[in-house]
C-alpha cells in the first residue's frame, strides 16, 4: 500500500497546493536536532516533517559507558523523541528501502503491514552499527557497547561475573569469570574498560573471596596507540594511567578467535573469558546500502560540503552515515560534536532548499576531545592547546556533557545521579535476570521435576 504522495492540502485562493513532506531517516542526534530547527524555523503549514526510528527515543551515547559503570541510570541518557517535538510526526519501526528515484521509503512498523512512505525532502541521519569482523565465535560471544539496552546489560553481566566467581570452588570458572576483554582503544573501548575496571574494583569490598588483584582486564588494540583523538600526549599518559590500574594493555595486537569462550590473540596469547566488549569501530546503518543513493568507499552516503547528497536533487545526509568533505582533502570524523553542529545547517539548508535561496557549506573547527576514564579520572584535548589528564579532566568531560545532553529534564537528571553519587556508595546490585525476564514464570508454569530427591535445575 503506498501513501499517495502523502500530502494534506491547504485551500487557497486560486486552487489547492500541497504541503511538502520532509522525512527524516533516524532519530539520533543528527534526526532530532534537525526536526527540532526545522519546527523551529518553518511557517505554519509551511512543509510537514516525520521522523522514523527502531526506537521512540534518542540515545546519548557519550554516557554509555558511565551507564554500564552504573553512575548514570539508563533511562537518564535517553529523550523520548514524542516529548520533544512539537508538530514532528514519530514513526517506530525500520525503513527497509529507500528509492529516491520513486521518492518513497520502505516502511516497516513494529507491528502490522509494511507500506510504502513517499516524500520530498529526505534527511538521511540512519547512524551507525557496530562494524564487526568475521572472528570465529564473535557473533556468539561478543556485546557491543552502541545502545543503552547493551549498556544496561554489560553492567549487569560484569557484576554477575563477580557473583560466579565468588560462588564457585572450580578454579577454572573462577578465572574465566575474572577475565574481561575489550576490543578497540578509542573512545569506546577506553571509556568502557575504564569506567567497568572502576566499577569492578569497587565492588570487590563486598565479595570475600575476591581481590582487585584477581581482577584481569585486557584491551586489545590493532594499532600503536590507544584514544587517537585525544592527541598523543595525552593518548600516552591516558594509557600509562590504564596501565598503572592494571589494565593489560595490548598494542599492535589481534583478536583472532573466541570460539568457546576461549579468547586467542595474534601474539600467542590464549585463556578463557566470560567477557567479550567488542567496540572496534563502527559502519554505516545498512539502510544506507539499500538506497539508489550515492555511496562513498566505505558504504557511506556521499555528501558535499552543503550536507546535500551529490547526484540526489532534495535528499541531505550528515552523521555517522556520511562523508562530509572537511575542505582538507578529508572528511569530518563521524561523531557527536559533529553531528550535533550539522544539524542546525542542515535543516536551514533544507529550508533554503524549500524555499529556493543559496545553500550554507557546513564548516566546524574541532574543539578538542573529552573521556571519562572512571570516577575522577579523564583525559581531554581542549581547542589543540589545552592538555589534561586526571581529576581536571574528569571535570572538563563531565562539564562539556552536561552542557551537550538534550533537553533541561535530562540535564538535572544526570546531575542528580552525579550529585547522588558524591554521597552514597555505587550500587552493585546485579540483575541478570531481565535479559529474560519471563523466565521465572514459564518456571513457575511448567514446575522443574524432581529425580532421586533432587531437584533438577531446567537450563536454558
Amino acid at each position: 500500500m503506498t501513501e499517495s504522495r502523502n500530502y494534506r492540502l491547504v485551500h487557497g485562493g486560486d486552487g489547492e497546493e500541497r504541503i511538502p513532506h520532509i522525512l527524516i531517516v533516524g532519530g539520533g542526534y543528527l534526526g532530532m536536532y534537525t526536526a527540532v530547527r526545522l519546527e523551529k524555523k518553518l511557517g505554519a503549514g509551511e512543509a510537514r516533517i516525520t521522523v522514523i526510528d527502531p526506537n521512540s527515543y534518542m540515545t546519548y551515547q557519550p554516557f554509555l559507558p558511565e551507564t554500564a559503570a552504573g553512575s548514570i541510570s539508563p533511562r537518564n541518557v535517553v529523550v523520548p523523541l514524542r516529548k520533544v517535538f512539537k508538530r514532528t510526526k514519530v514513526l517506530t519501526g525500520h525503513v527497509v528501502r529507500i528509492d529516491h528515484a520513486a521518492r518513497t521509503v520502505g516502511f516497516e512498523p513494529e507491528v502490522g503491514e509494511p507500506r510504502e512512505i513517499s516524500y520530498d525532502y529526505l534527511v538521511m541521519a540512519a547512524g551507525a552499527v557496530s562494524r564487526t569482523l568475521p572472528i570465529p565465535g564473535l557473533a556468539e560471544w561478543g556485546i557491543g557497547i552502541k545502545t543503552v539496552e547493551e549498556a544496561a546489560y554489560l553492567r549487569n553481566h560484569v557484576l554477575e561475573q563477580l557473583n560466579i566467581a565468588d560462588s564457585t570452588d572450580d578454579e577454572a570458572v573462577r578465572r574465566k569469570a575474572l577475565n574481561f576483554v575489550f576490543v578497540g582503544g578509542g573512545f569506546a573501548g577506553a571509556e568502557a574498560i575504564a569506567e567497568l575496571e572502576d566499577m569492578a574494583r569497587d565492588a570487590t569490598r563486598i565479595y570475600p573471596s575476591i581481590s582487585v588483584d584477581d581482577l584481569r582486564f585486557y584491551l586489545i588494540e590493532a594499532a600503536d596507540k590507544i584514544l587517537p583523538e585525544v592527541g598523543p600526549d595525552v593518548g600516552t599518559k591516558a594509557l600509562n594511567q590504564l596501565k598503572r590500574r592494571g589494565v593489560d594493555v595490548r598494542l599492535q595486537t589481534f583478536l583472532e578467535s573466541a570460539e568457546k569462550q576461549v579468547v586467542k590473540l595474534s601474539d600467542g596469547a590464549e585463556f578463557e573469558a566470560g567477557t567479550l566488549v567488542w567496540t572496534a569501530g563502527v559502519k554505516p546503518n545498512p539502510v544506507v546500502s539499500a538506497s539508489d543513493l550515492p555511496l562513498g568507499p566505505k558504504g557511506h552516503v556521499d555528501t558535499s560540503e552543503y550536507l546535500t547528497v551529490n547526484g540526489a536533487d532534495g535528499v541531505f545526509a550528515g552523521g555517522d552515515n556520511a562523508q562530509v568533505p572537511d575542505g582538507k582533502g578529508g572528511f569530518y570524523p563521524p561523531n557527536a560534536q559533529n553531528a550535533v553542529r550539522q544539524a542546525p545547517v542542515l535543516a536551514d539548508n533544507v529550508i533554503a532548499t524549500l524555499r529556493g535561496k543559496g545553500l550554507t557549506a557546513y564548516k566546524h573547527d574541532n574543539l578538542g576531545a573529552v573521556a571519562g576514564l572512571g570516577l575522577h579520572k579523564g583525559a581531554a584535548q581542549l581547542f589543540g592547546k589545552v592538555k589534561l589528564t586526571g581529576r581536571m579532566a574528569w571535570y572538563a568531560h563531565r562539564a562539556y556533557h552536561l552542557f551537550a545532553v538534550p533537553t533541561f529534564n535530562r540535564k538535572m537528571r544526570v546531575l542528580a545521579d552525579w550529585t547522588l553519587g558524591l554521597f552514597l556508595r555505587r550500587d552493585y546490585a546485579a540483575l541478570p535476570e531481565m535479559v529474560e525476564p519471563r523466565q521465572a514464570f514459564e518456571e513457575a508454569a511448567q514446575p522443574q521435576p524432581v529425580e532421586n530427591g533432587r531437584l533438577l535445575r531446567r537450563v536454558s
